[in-house]
């Protein structure tokens, strides 16, 4: 299922029928939502999980940069812990578990 996240325009816009602009996807919905939606606009893929400290903290810039650009990108969030079929097919190997603040 499609998660609209936040209650900035990209919802009001979704409830409109238009795209939404920030969304939480999954292994089901990637063709979709990432592969499909790219022949159109940029989509920046957000891998993600609860206890990175780092996600916390850059994933909200950019979902603001992503709204500021009103539909000319896209981002889409997935949770590796909860989709670790894509993550693997992607390669992806880790995501940061801690922050530096050296």
């Amino acid at each position: 299922m499609d998660t609209m996240i936040g209650a900035g325009p990209g919802a009001a816009q979704a409830a409109n029928g238009a795209a939404v602009l920030v969304k939480n996807g999954d292994t089901k919905s990637f063709m979709a939502d990432v592969i499909e939606t790219s022949q159109k606009v940029p989509v920046i893929v957000d891998f993600w999980a609860p206890w990175c400290g780092p996600c916390k903290q850059l994933t909200p810039i950019i979902e603001k940069v992503v709204r500021a650009q009103n539909g000319k990108v896209r981002m889409v969030k997935i949770n590796v812990d909860e989709n670790q079929a894509i993550a693997s097919q992607l390669r992806v190997q880790t995501i940061p578990s801690h922050h530096d603040s050296s």
